[in-house]
């Protein structure tokens, strides 16, 4: 370990490489703040420019570009709810709102520290545990994901707010939205009427940009436009308490983002969607989570990071993608002539290790950029709001057009900007829906895998002591806390008939 850690670092700091991963960290930050484009996007964009690049060298550039464009889709987010990643769409939720109340530069700084906190914590147990847990994620089967996706969707909970009716409403919306094209292992078309653009689905992309960015705009505009923040500089900076209040939900973000991102297909979606339950759920602050906590920036922004470290771990250990962005890199290793999987850890542990290496350098390059300017981006919510719109705009429908190269993109995006005005108007909430864009598919995928094996006998999820504890849990999860309620409801309604019996007595 010591001796690869030795290479590892030998390779990583040499001048080259230490540029190149700084030119990727930048581009990365620079592609997650532009709405639609997003990690996956910019590493093929830019996957050509490092052909004639030395493999180590262009591999640590590639993974620069990935993580950085997880900050940087934090930043749009946190500063104009337009999630630049379909990972940073929980961040809109209390990170937005942090920025409303005039704590933009806190918001955007606990997220630079929870992300690099993530990363280093992720990269050691990627450095340590990357060959034995490939080996445990193997056992996951079709059942064993399938239980991983209901238990995610038991946390649209956590995201109904105080109307569960209309969270569960919003979910089945983007179950249903998900659904257009072609089925999952068949050949029919459903809900398409007749048009080919929406053979291969509605462009998620295209929907996150409408829902958020156009939604909020109509919506700001329908209000007749929000004064621009007046805070001072030091209004902007984080506070020892919100330091003090980081620490235990970053941890949590970050080992339940590294569990799940080991999963292939889960991704850091599926990871800041559950961290945030999570904290909703048990947190000390959880009343607080939804309403501009720190705890709302912090989980989900950590297991982000961490998620986006841990696919690596199948992608090295075994050649399976831990996520789409990982997908694109493999197609490089397989370009550079190299072949993932357990061999390569001994074979060339000179491009494993410097590459595992530079990811902390590159963390560590982010937070320097990072956190001393988050309260010189802060100032982006200075500007009069008649001028930041039309460039919200332009800037949206830009992202959208160059996802598909089409117009109906566009039309997507309008209206999906039509719902996400009407849903923030009678205040139904847009998470839930994004949940079921992000796990209908793979739901659909897992269902019918498992349908097959069991000849859809559903007591198959009970077979496996693994995916009978997951099933378990996301059924405790989705009935826990409506129970919980009715029963604290019916206690304390007991408790003042109790009182009325008293004063009657009296």
């Amino acid at each position: 370990m010591i001796e690869n850690l030795q290479v590892g670092i030998e390779t990583a700091v040499s001048p080259e490489n230490l540029l190149w991963c700084f030119i990727g960290v930048v581009l990365g930050t620079v592609i997650g703040m532009l709405p639609g484009l997003g990690s996956a996007t910019g590493v093929a964009i830019l996957l050509p420019l490092t052909l004639s690049m030395e493999p180590v060298t262009a591999l640590i550039m590639l993974a620069g570009i990935y993580y950085g464009s997880q900050y940087g889709a934090s930043t749009s987010s946190i500063l104009i709810s337009t999630p630049g990643d379909s990972s940073s769409v929980v961040l809109t939720l209390d990170g937005y709102q942090m920025a409303r109340n005039g704590r933009a530069g806190a918001a955007l700084a606990i997220a630079a520290m929870s992300s690099f906190v993530a990363a280093v914590v992720s990269l050691i147990g990627l450095m340590a545990l990357a060959a034995p847990i490939a080996q445990f994620a193997l056992r996951f089967g079709p059942t064993e994901n399938l239980a991983i996706i209901l238990l995610g969707l038991a946390t649209i909970v956590s995201f109904a707010g105080e109307n569960m009716l209309r969270g569960i409403i919003m979910a089945a919306v983007g179950l249903l939205l998900s659904m257009v094209g072609v089925a999952s292992g068949f050949a029919t078309a459903r809900f398409t009427f007749g048009s080919v653009n929406l053979l291969s689905g509605l462009g998620f992309i295209a929907i996150l940009i409408g829902l958020f960015a156009i939604g909020e705009v109509l919506h700001q505009i329908h209000r007749g436009g929000e004064k621009p923040i007046k805070a001072g500089f030091r209004d902007l900076l984080i506070t020892k308490k919100e330091l003090r209040r980081t620490g235990p939900p970053a941890a949590r973000g970050t080992i339940l983002g590294f569990l799940l991102g080991v999963l292939p297909g889960a991704g850091a979606t599926l990871a800041s969607f559950m961290s945030y339950g999570v904290e909703k759920q048990v947190g000390k602050y959880r009343k607080e989570v939804g309403s501009g906590a720190v705890e709302g920036v912090a989980a989900p922004e950590a297991s982000n990071n961490a998620a986006a470290n841990a696919s690596f771990i199948p992608t090295l250990a075994l050649g399976i993608p831990g996520s789409g962005t990982t997908a694109i890199l493999l197609g490089a290793f397989v370009i550079f002539g190299i072949q993932p999987g357990p061999l390569l850890f001994e074979q060339q542990p000179d491009l494993v290790w410097g590459l595992l290496v530079s990811f902390f350098f590159g963390n560590l390059i982010l937070l320097v950029l990072n956190l001393p300017l988050a309260p010189v981006f802060a100032q982006v919510l200075r500007v009069p709001y008649s001028y930041l719109y039309p460039i919200i705009l332009v800037m949206s429908l830009i992202g959208a057009f160059a996802i598909g190269n089409t117009t109906f993109a566009l039309w997507v995006v309008f209206f999906a900007g039509i719902l996400g005005y009407f849903m923030k108007r009678f205040d139904f909430p847009a998470a839930p829906l994004v949940l079921g864009l992000v796990l209908g598919p793979l739901l659909e995928k897992y269902l019918v895998q498992t349908s097959a094996l069991a000849a859809g006998d559903p007591m198959i999820m009970f077979h496996s002591p693994l995916s009978s504890i997951i099933t378990s849990a996301a059924i405790l999860a989705f009935v826990g806390p409506p129970l919980a309620g009715f029963i604290r409801s019916r206690r304390a309604a007991s408790k003042a008939r109790a009182g009325d019996r008293e004063d009657t007595s009296v």
